[in-house]
């Protein structure tokens, strides 16, 4: 059985054909580098990485591409409320981005273009258009014309006459069309700039991708992937832009991943309900998080709640006690048919990266296999590598949600706490300048395999041979 799943495009499950046999070209939507990314650009990284892993446990080579947009209207904003040069920002909540995605479980991209790095060719695209008469220049900003372009709207199915009414309400009167938008921005005083054959300035968001997806990816590629928020109209202009430079189709297939509600309610500074990655992350194990997102199906709406990841907490120390008992066991003679249950999961997860129905698959197996290794004769050790071997590949090496290590599950928490103790401590002592006995909890530790790491942030701990 292949792979299918949802096409926006096309608003069809449809089998994913690759262009090249074997190989999978996908591009994700990075982020902004403005601020630290929150827990739903978080499900949509997570959801992302998943999906590039599962063609990879299915055998197909994945080159994988996420922008990072390091020059935007938000980027600016941030630099001038600091006081500081926008490039400053930009690296900070780069290097922010790279971490946090790294503590997430999040693997990192083939490549991490960058906007500022893909200049001359996202010049030469918007001079292509405007050649081609699909852009204009006015004093210096160069616009799409959407008229142009005969399809577009086809993705997030947009009346192209009623965008033109809505945007008549707030119309730039320098365009020719009140939906046509910004390839090329000319530069502000104070403002970072790039030259031009329009003068000095700086590209549009929409174009940022367009270029730097098919700079790694060629001009038609297989997967585009987002959040639902991104269809229009970044994705949408986009395909415009695109298209109508190449006349060639942009990408083939395209993912978009549900929105994230707090506690039934949308995500809002002003709710008071509005979290960071990093911030989440310091109350929950990644791999809890990361198994919450993989309990609703990727296009679904998710409902993040405290108690929703409690109860993830606790569905996860069963994955985690079974494998952990399962490399401490020893002798028995009981089988156990782990291929039985391998190609449900497959069949389930080819239906359009089914992970709720995937877990099912799992949970029954994990019921089925606690059974027999706790039973009497025990489960006789081919079947245990077998399974140890699936469970690797798939909460592992796929799903990201098991610990290899020794001391996952209850014991991992003791771990876990006591080390919170251990880091309270010491900082207490430092606080209270008995720094021979801060010195001595670091290097204790140290002795122990176990490496301190001192931020503004905190302190954090992680063992030496990661």
């Amino acid at each position: 059985m292949s792979i299918s799943f949802y096409n926006t495009l096309t608003r069809k499950t449809e089998e994913f054909i690759p262009m090249n046999e074997g190989e999978v070209r996908m591009y994700s939507c990075g982020p902004t580098v403005y601020d630290y990314f929150h827990i739903g650009n978080a499900r949509s990284f997570v959801m992302s990485d998943i999906v590039r892993r599962y063609f990879e446990f299915r055998g197909y080579r994945v080159t994988y591409v996420m922008n990072i947009t390091d020059i935007d209207d938000k980027i600016i904003k941030r630099a001038n409320e600091q006081g500081v040069p926008s490039s400053e920002i930009a690296e900070t909540y780069t290097e922010a981005f790279l971490h946090d995605s790294a503590r997430f479980g999040i693997r990192p991209a083939d490549v991490f273009p960058r906007a500022t790095e893909t200049m001359d060719e996202i010049i030469a695209h918007i001079q292509g258009l405007i050649e081609k008469g699909a852009a204009y220049n006015v004093n210096g900003d160069v616009f799409f014309r959407v008229s142009a372009f005969k399809e577009y709207g086809k993705l997030s199915r947009k009346n192209i006459e009623e965008l033109e009414v809505g945007a008549r309400i707030e119309a730039d009167t320098r365009k020719e069309n009140p939906v046509d938008f910004a390839l090329w921005k000319s530069a502000k005083p104070g403002e970072p700039s790039w030259d031009s054959p329009w003068g000095k300035g700086r590209p549009g968001w929409h174009m940022e991708c367009s270029v730097m997806s098919q700079k790694f990816l060629g001009e038609t590629f297989d997967i585009h992937a987002g959040g639902n928020d991104l269809i229009f109209p970044h994705h949408e202009n986009e395909i415009a832009q695109s298209e109508a430079l190449t006349e060639k189709t942009f990408a083939r297939y395209w993912m978009h991943f549900g929105f994230l509600n707090i506690d039934n309610e949308k995500m809002s500074k002003s709710l008071g309900n509005f979290f960071t990655a990093r911030e989440i992350v310091e109350k929950f194990p990644a791999e809890v998080i990361r198994f919450y997102y993989l309990q609703t199906h990727y296009r679904s709406p998710l409902n993040f709640t405290h108690e929703g990841l409690d109860a993830a907490k606790t569905g996860l120390q069963k994955l985690q006690g079974l494998y952990d008992a399962l490399r401490e066991a020893s002798g028995g003679t009981g089988p156990f048919d782990v291929k039985h249950f391998e190609q449900r999961f497959i069949t389930a997860m080819d239906d359009d990266f089914n992970t709720p129905a995937g877990f099912g698959v799992l949970f029954e197996m994990v019921r089925e296999a606690n059974s027999i290794l706790h039973g009497s004769g025990g489960m006789e050790e081919g079947s245990r590598e077998a399974l140890i071997d699936f469970l690797r590949r798939s909460c592992i090496g796929l799903f990201g949600i098991l610990r290899e290590e020794s001391g996952g599950g209850a014991t991992g928490e003791l771990v876990g706490g006591l080390m919170d103790l251990l880091i309270g401590i010491r900082a207490d002592a430092r606080k209270e300048k008995q720094y021979a006995l801060s010195d001595r909890i670091r290097d204790g530790l140290k002795e122990l395999g176990v490496v301190l790491e001192d931020s503004r942030d905190g302190t954090k701990w992680k063992l030496s041979n990661e």
